[in-house]
């Protein structure tokens, strides 16, 4: 994991996950130190990530008052318990639907929960954070916002893309790719995270697009993208380009075989059992 700030008052906790044939695929959270702190997203669920002392690192658990969970898959909800304990004072934001989903594995406390609907508002002491539902999500409990103070937008997962190294997708910035090769690797991960843009109005779909438009952030932090500094009117012009662009069609079994044959040492399968 990688930390590092981006403007004044907003450090990444920058992980990720190699996904082979696909990338480096980017796990962002986010602290924004607002005088009401604000961690944004909880990292992987994974055994080995420890969220806490990264959170720790850049702001004192006790301090947090809000955990905004963009929504309820499990590569943003990792630390959301141990976060929990650790941020006695900290309330989730989420929706009806959110806390709905999280119910079916693991509940969240109630009285821990704040629900927040796209259009809506979370005053966090010096700021007033917009929330809205992004064009491109991969849940429907997804809501991102805007932190006007900074011209910030959080768009949990759309304007994502895998990275072609680790060290690209948790150091680095979006611009480090050629425009064309982001242009595809973020064509690539709106039809791989969001495949329902193939089979919508896409009048329809192009005209969520304007509030973020509207919006003009400076800075774009996204779950699965490096931060994006001064580059929305580009990226926006990608995201209209997703109904057009090919659907994506992941390995079948005979390409899962193939790979498993290529982990075995000297390429050699592996025995039957």
């Amino acid at each position: 994991m990688d930390i590092h700030k981006v403007g004044s008052d907003t450090t990444v906790l920058a992980d990720s996950l190699e996904v082979p044939g696909v990338g480096h695929i980017p796990a962002n959270a986010y602290v924004l130190t607002a005088r009401e702190p604000v961690v944004v997203d909880t990292g992987l669920s994974l055994s080995d990530r420890d969220f806490v002392p990264a959170v720790g690192s850049v702001v004192d658990p006790a301090d947090i008052l809000w955990i905004w969970l963009t929504h309820p898959d499990r590569d943003h909800t990792g630390g959301i318990f141990d976060l929990l304990v650790a941020a006695p004072r900290a309330r989730v934001v989420t929706t009806f639907i959110g806390a709905g989903i999280m119910s079916t594995e693991r509940p969240l406390p109630m009285d821990r929960l704040y629900f927040l609907n796209p259009g809506q508002s979370l005053d966090v002491g010096d700021r007033e954070l917009r929330a809205f539902r992004p064009p491109l999500f991969d849940n429907p409990a997804t809501v991102g916002f805007y932190d006007d103070r900074t011209r910030i937008c959080f768009s949990s997962d759309c304007f994502g893309g895998p990275m072609p190294t680790a060290e690209l997708a948790e150091s680095g910035h979006a611009n480090d790719l050629k425009p064309e090769d982001l242009r595809a690797t973020q064509l690539l991960w709106a039809t791989l995270d969001s495949p329902w843009v193939h089979v919508v109005d896409p009048a329809k779909y192009r005209a969520t697009i304007e509030p973020l438009r509207a919006m003009d952030p400076e800075i774009v932090l996204c779950t699965h993208l490096p931060p994006a500094v001064r580059m929305t009117t580009r990226m926006i012009e990608t995201i209209t380009m997703a109904p057009d662009s090919d659907p994506f069609v992941g390995p079948d079994q005979a390409a899962l075989e193939q790979m498993l044959k290529s982990f075995e040492p000297g390429g050699a399968p592996a025995a039957a059992t």
